[in-house]
């Protein structure tokens, strides 16, 4: 069945129940705001702290959406790009471009005017829908975006080249349009996270985002009475796909638009949250907040949190031990996987198995793993390979581009670019990233160990271990270092705690700078080789 009729069975069984809750912390202290199917001009005209929408009317303004499409010509199979900040607008678009039989076609809020040119070509999309924040960066290229027909603007202030969205909407129909969907349907594209270059885009079908609705409830039991937290990107297939778990049990979820601490801890009290997805910067900003005092956790009702988990990124064991002690009664999961196999979950912890702490978990529901070397033969329990998954939810292709296909799927088994390696037990250990080992003096070093090893240092927020050409012994390793806020380290400190690795491990530089990463948390090491390349001394080196 496609995705879209999970939506219209709760509009039918649970119409007036909430179904979405919007939080804009900025806002405090203005109205709250309950959509109805009639205040659609009005609502772009009104801020307010908290938004909500109910499962029959988030339905109706899918199906109003949809039918705009289709008198703007928008056919089955055409493409819809959706640029937009989280925002109660952003999922009833998203199925609306659905049911209307297109493709959506979600987009990165931090593209660059030409990485939205780019992602817009690529894609073949013919309609844009973007909010206020990205009209500067539209306007700048939608001369060269020729297959984009039509321009959808949501907000107030409506530039001279797009349409209102709410305005348009209000004369459609909320009816279901007549379109049938199969399983096979294309339905969306999304994009790589650019990290190793410019994005690439990743076809997925009806049957792979109802295979990660199915994946995410097995994995976390999301049933009637549960509220999930969003606050990722809505983008990003990590907290739509982990959305959708709500979607199936038509559960309440509530799109958070802040990151701090005290708005993270404040939402969960007031919405009465029982699953909360963080990354890990944003669960060590709480711990930190908790430790320095900025936070009082008996000023919040956080009884009903159940489940805190993460994804998206290595988890330090380190993080996940001090979570524990400070919220003993919390499950804790993590979930590895890509947008190639429609977000997470094809790995998975399991929350019965805080024991294997470190480790990325084992084959999730419906999905098979192994670990394999170059010439995809499964290396031996211990040995490090890549990792490579097959499922239901792994994509259809790389959209327009064979040739990059052709690398990464072997039959129907993705090859995740990720190195890996299975302990006695079963469990998967993600090593590194294939891209990003350094080969110093004929060994190779894995940078997630060494970054593991410094996470544990009590003065440190982040770290990223890059290789950095050297002459004698090809690379060595440099560790970008990024300490918490009023904390002090010199270089010899930090050499003398790395002394506890093995001497090959060590990183031969230290270097005192913020470590930059993405919207789904992923360190962007591409930035920092830039910055700290070969004619880039910032930090003395450590001796060979």
């Amino acid at each position: 069945m496609p995705i879209t009729e999970f939506l219209e069975r709760n509009a039918k069984l649970y119409g007036e129940e909430t179904a979405l809750v919007e939080i804009n912390p900025e806002e405090e202290g203005r109205k709250t705001e309950r959509w109805s199917e009639f205040a659609l001009v009005e609502a772009a005209m009104e801020t307010a702290y908290r938004r909500e929408i109910s499962w029959e009317d988030f339905d109706r303004r899918a199906n109003r959406f949809a039918n705009l499409l289709m008198a703007n010509n928008v056919k089955k199979g055409d493409k819809v790009a959706i640029l937009l900040m989280n925002c109660l607008e952003w999922l009833p678009i998203y199925f609306g471009a659905l049911k209307a039989g297109a493709l959506a076609v979600p987009m990165n809020y931090r593209y660059t005017a030409d990485e939205i040119r780019y992602c817009v070509d690529l894609s073949d999309a013919t309609l844009l829908v973007f909010g206020p924040e990205f009209t500067e960066r539209v306007g700048a290229v939608r001369d060269q975006m020729h297959k984009v027909r039509k321009y959808y603007f949501v907000g107030r202030s409506c530039p001279d080249f797009a349409d209102s969205y709410y305005q348009f909407m209000s004369f459609c129909s909320s009816r279901r349009p007549p379109v049938e969907l199969q399983d096979s349907d294309d339905a969306a594209i999304y994009f790589s996270s650019g990290t190793t270059g410019f994005p690439k885009a990743i076809l997925h079908n009806h049957e792979s985002l109802v295979h990660a609705c199915l994946t995410e409830q097995a994995h976390h039991g999301q049933g009637r009475g549960d509220c999930f937290l969003c606050i990722p990107p809505l983008y990003h297939t990590g907290a739509k796909m982990h959305w959708f778990g709500s979607l199936l049990a038509g559960s309440r979820a509530v799109l958070l638009r802040g990151i701090s601490p005290k708005w993270i801890l404040k939402a969960v009290s007031d919405e009465q949250c029982s699953i909360v997805w963080l990354l890990v910067p944003w669960a060590q900003d709480i711990l930190d907040a908790i430790d320095r005092g900025d936070v009082d956790l008996s000023e919040y009702d956080l009884d009903r949190w159940r489940l805190m988990h993460i994804g998206a990124q290595p988890v330090p064991p380190s993080l996940i031990h001090r979570w524990k002690k400070v919220f003993p009664k919390h499950d804790y999961d993590t979930n590895y996987g890509l947008s190639e196999s429609i977000g997470p979950g094809c790995v998975h912890l399991g929350t019965e198995n805080i024991h294997k702490v470190g480790a990325i978990g084992i084959p999730g529901y419906g999905w098979e793993a192994k670990v394999v070397d170059r010439s995809f033969r499964e290396v031996p329990q211990g040995e490090v390979g890549e990792l490579t998954v097959r499922g239901p939810g792994v994509m259809t292709c790389y959209y327009h581009n064979p040739e990059a296909t052709a690398e990464v799927m072997h039959g129907d088994w993705l090859l995740t670019g990720d190195m890996a390696r299975v302990d006695e037990d079963g469990f998967i250990w993600l090593v590194d990233r294939a891209k990003d080992v350094i080969i110093s003096g004929g060994e190779n070093i894995y940078p997630v160990q060494i970054e593991d090893y410094l996470r544990a240092n009590n003065k440190i927020k982040d770290v990223a271990v890059i290789g950095r050409p050297n002459e004698r012994l090809g690379e060595i390793a440099a560790a970008i270092i990024e300490l918490k806020p009023g904390v002090t380290a010199t270089e010899e400190e930090m050499n003398e705690y790395c002394l506890g690795l093995p001497r090959y491990k060590r990183p031969r530089e230290i270097i005192f700078d913020v470590v930059p990463r993405n919207p789904t948390g992923k360190i962007e090491k591409p930035k920092l080789r830039e910055k700290y390349g070969a004619a880039s001394i910032v930090a003395r080196q450590t001796g060979n």
